[in-house]
């Protein structure tokens, strides 16, 4: 059972809080039961801890015989040195999940002990309100039970994908950076509306919960999101006069860029890390 379960974050930052949060508000995993370390920063450390009421640890205080899970959540450019550092403490049962953007399973598993289980995830920050959009893809030692047990793991932080390797990139493009997209969809709508006279919080709060209807109606409804779009638009209406300045300026285009940016990317991490 997950609630028997330790768990560790290595690593300290904006998506190992996003996952913390998501965890301890479901209560998947008691809060006493999950660790964060980083290399040195103790005051983020003491940071998360008061705020979650996990523990914050030193990573030379950090005792990996009594962990069962283990979350790769440094920058992936710090994944290499620190699977050097703790690969000869584990053991053969533990589970290593990794959120780095960008590496690998194998490049992971070539670090470890053979036979280690590793398991990529790829979460979004809306894992905080558990409202997240989560992959997890087993690498070649994960059992269908392990992999059962990621996805409920992963089901406290949202709703949870199990794709392939090769569609990582992809689902990084869409899912990973996709809250991004959205916050400066809103970042622009505030500018307008505060530029005709709305104040800020009116505007940002008008445009948040019309991106969360449109949201429950593409979740709800069976239709496309195309003709959804047409139910909305009436001939030589106000939406079609959205949409034709929207075209007019690339905004179709500069949404599948933005996607394609973000996949390419990440396929160019991925193959930095196959070298």
């Amino acid at each position: 059972m997950l609630t028997n379960q330790t768990v560790v974050f290595l690593g300290a930052g904006s998506m190992a809080e996003a996952m913390i949060s998501g965890m301890v508000n479901t209560g998947k995993i008691p809060s006493e039961q999950i660790m964060v370390t980083n290399r040195a920063n103790q005051g983020r450390l003491q940071e998360l801890q008061d705020t979650y009421g996990i523990k914050g640890v030193s990573r030379e205080e950090l005792n990996f015989d009594n962990i069962d899970i283990i979350i790769l959540a440094m920058k992936p450019k710090d994944v290499e040195s620190s699977l050097q550092y703790f690969s000869k403490k584990l053991k053969p049962d533990q589970v290593i999940l990794s959120v780095a953007a960008g590496v690998p399973a194998n490049c992971i598993e070539k670090h470890l002990p053979e036979g280690q289980t590793v398991v990529r995830i790829m979460p979004n920050t809306s894992s905080m309100i558990g409202e997240s959009a989560t992959a997890i893809c087993p690498g070649k030692h994960a059992t269908k039970e392990v992999a059962a047990m990621v996805m409920d793991l992963m089901s406290c932080l949202g709703t949870v994908y199990l794709i392939e390797e090769d569609k990582m990139d992809i689902f990084t493009g869409i899912a990973g950076s996709g809250p991004a997209y959205f916050y400066y969809l809103i970042e622009h709508m505030e500018r307008v509306g505060k530029e005709c006279g709305l104040d800020n919080r009116t505007v940002r709060e008008i445009s948040a919960q019309t991106i969360l209807g449109a949201a429950k109606m593409m979740m709800q409804q069976s239709e496309t999101p195309a003709q959804l779009r047409e139910k909305v638009t009436s001939p030589n209406g106000t939406t079609a006069a959205g949409l034709e300045a929207l075209e007019r300026h690339g905004g179709g285009r500069a949404i599948m860029q933005a996607v394609k940016g973000a996949a390419k990317r990440s396929r160019e991490m991925n193959s930095h890390y196959q070298r």
